[in-house]
Formats: structure tokens, C-alpha cells, sequence
């Protein structure tokens, strides 16, 4: 249960990943290989159109697709080096 909060409170927080992300892929840190799967998962996330709810049931559609980018998002920061991390307080 705690996880999910975890996730729920970092959806929220979506605006604290855009300067991450741009630091995660510009830095010289990061392995090349860990760049790379992050932009495959994206890409996977955008090309593949399965749903778990549809998304035609309104907001609850919507949280399957808000769960995914959470999951991958935090695949992200996890793959990041501690510097990384402790600049943005994650």
C-alpha cells in the first residue's frame, strides 16, 4: 500500500522530473546504456497502444497510463548515479 502512495505522490511531483530527466540525459555520468533503455521505454510507452482500462472510461483509463509513465519514470531514477539524485532531492 505504502508503493502506491509512493507512485501517487510522485505523479504529482511530474514537474520536479522535467529538469531531471534533461540533467539524466545530458549528463556525462549516466551510462550510454542506461540512456538508451530509458528512451526505449518511452518510446515502447508511446508506439504501444494496449491499455489495461481503455481509455474511453474517462479518468479511470487515464490511471493506467499515469501508473506506466510513474513505473518508468521511477526505472529512471533509479538507474541515475547518487549525484544525480541528491541534486534534485530525489
Amino acid at each position: 500500500m505504502i508503493r502506491i502512495w509512493r507512485r501517487i505522490k510522485f505523479i504529482f511531483q511530474v514537474r520536479r522530473s522535467i529538469p531531471f530527466l534533461k540533467d539524466f540525459f545530458t549528463s556525462k555520468e549516466v551510462k550510454g546504456s542506461h540512456k538508451g533503455l530509458s528512451v526505449i521505454l518511452f518510446l515502447a510507452y508511446l508506439i504501444f497502444p494496449f491499455d489495461v482500462i481503455p481509455d474511453w472510461l474517462a479518468v479511470i483509463g487515464l490511471v493506467d497510463d499515469l501508473a506506466v509513465l510513474a513505473f518508468i519514470l521511477q526505472k529512471i531514477v533509479k538507474m541515475a548515479p547518487d549525484s544525480l539524485k541528491e541534486k534534485h532531492g530525489l
